[in-house]
């Protein structure tokens, strides 16, 4: 097979980009490090492993992972085709069997007739074109290095931390309850999605004080250390506030503790890892505290006083580009154009954003190759809300989830939160179905023209 694209990373954005050509019918190289070789946050030989959580966040079109997630369904993602059918209870948001979820979509890959794998270190830019990078957040030096040296200025650098994860049977039940935020949920299964560890005020305090005074991993001298605010550690978090946890990822509003009736003071909310409810990742409690001082601060929590730790929390580097400076509006590399980058080396974050980057590089390259204008996205809708962010020009570009700030506003309309987020995204599918109707229609003997570096 002579593949007519190289994509290079076979993580969520990589594998969809790879899916969504082939299905084009367009042959694919697929080079990918596993099994030779795995970054500190990958611990599988399956591609499209989820390592931080298993949750792909809220389902709900009132949230704007919701609205992309939906979206995604409605162009084929294969992501969220294969998340659908490995789905476990998680309330309202979207969450799925890690292992099994790998499982499909290394074997979907595989599989392919048009999709050649080659395993190896990709250490540069591969000479063919065009060429997709979807190396993801933990792009290796070498490769990282040719990249920085091709668009002529420093890529950033920031590290990101994940959660431990506990065996369900060292958690002490009779002192947590599940339940979901409000209770929210279809099902009774989702209504009791989570495990709530409840503290009162003088045990909240005393876990603050303790995550303050733990012995943290420090960077070496040379690294620069720039956290995501939406994924931040505990101990950054408790550093700036003593209450500053009780508002994020330990806040007890909504949840009901049924031996008391009201609201604890705080909580730390679990989720399952796996359907069998075998394991529970710790929700918001990145950390990188050392392990040892982990064992002993975590198991001051209530319910995990003899938390066994299956995998503990770590940091771990994230690699992107100034993705206004240095890409195109086809998410080609303005100082190589044959050079596609998808998911979170380009800026976004997320895993449900990893793979609509890749998507949208499926759709311009194979707009390109077809001799075709490639029209993107309405900035209306989700995926051109990404598009939007990639572009917006800044003294200090950071890396952001989906968010409806980058939808533009609804014109002559004043409703509350939770109704404007609904309108928006009506109007987004709305959109997005009238774009992607007149995609298909007019197809390759649509408008013809030079594509992005032609």
């Amino acid at each position: 097979m002579s593949p007519g694209v190289w994509v290079v990373g076979a993580g969520l954005a990589g594998s969809e980009a790879a899916l969504q050509l082939a299905a084009r019918g367009i042959p694919v190289r697929l080079l990918e490090q596993k099994p030779a070789h795995k970054t500190e946050a990958q611990s599988s030989d399956a591609f499209s492993e989820l390592v931080c959580s298993n949750s792909l966040r809220g389902a709900a079109l009132s949230n704007a992972v919701g609205l992309l997630k939906e979206e995604m369904r409605r162009l084929g993602s294969f992501v969220i085709q294969v998340a659908d059918l490995t789905r476990v209870p998680a309330g309202g948001a979207l969450a799925v069997d890690r292992e099994r979820f790998a499982a499909e979509m290394t074997r979907r890959l595989r599989e392919h007739p048009l999709i050649e794998i080659v395993p190896g270190v990709v250490d540069r830019i591969p000479d063919h074109r065009p060429t997709i990078l979807a190396t993801g957040p933990l792009t290796g030096p070498g490769l990282a290095a040719d990249l920085a040296a091709r668009v002529g200025s420093d890529h950033l650098a920031y590290y990101d931390a994940i959660a431990p994860i506990i065996d369900a049977d060292s958690i002490d039940w009779d002192k947590v309850f599940v339940a979901s935020r409000y209770g929210k949920g279809a099902t009774a299964d989702e209504q009791n999605a989570y495990v709530n560890c409840p503290l009162d005020r003088e045990q909240y305090l005393a876990f603050v004080h303790a995550v303050r005074a733990a012995q943290k991993v420090e960077p070496k001298s040379f690294e620069e250390v720039r956290y995501f605010e939406g994924c931040l550690p505990i101990e950054v978090m408790a550093a700036r506030g003593e209450l500053t946890l009780r508002f994020g990822p330990m806040k007890s509003v909504g949840l009901d503790d049924p031996r008391t009736g009201r609201w604890p003071f705080a909580v730390v909310q679990l989720r399952k890892e796996d359907e069998a409810g075998t394991a529970y990742n710790m929700v918001g409690f990145q950390t990188r505290m050392t392990w040892p001082e982990q064992q002993r601060v975590l198991r001051m929590i209530p319910g995990l006083e003899h938390a066994e730790f299956l995998r503990m929390g770590s940091v771990h580097r994230n690699t992107f580009v100034c993705a206004p400076r240095c890409l195109g509006p086809t998410l080609a590399l303005l100082a190589d154009p044959g050079v596609f980058l998808a998911g979170q080396i380009t800026g976004t974050e997320g895993y449900v954003e990893s793979a609509a980057g890749g998507w949208l590089a499926a759709y311009f390259v194979a707009a390109r190759l077809e001799g075709r204008v490639a029209v993107p996205p309405p900035p209306t809708t989700a995926h051109g809300g990404l598009l939007t962010h990639l572009s917006r020009p800044g003294p200090d570009f950071q890396p952001s989830n989906i968010t409806f700030a980058h939808l533009p506003p609804l014109e002559g309309t004043r409703l509350k939160k939770r109704a404007r987020y609904e309108a928006l995204a009506l109007r987004a599918l709305t959109d997005l179905d009238a774009w992607w109707a007149g995609r298909e229609r007019h197809g390759a003997t649509g408008p013809r023209g030079h594509g992005e570096g032609d």
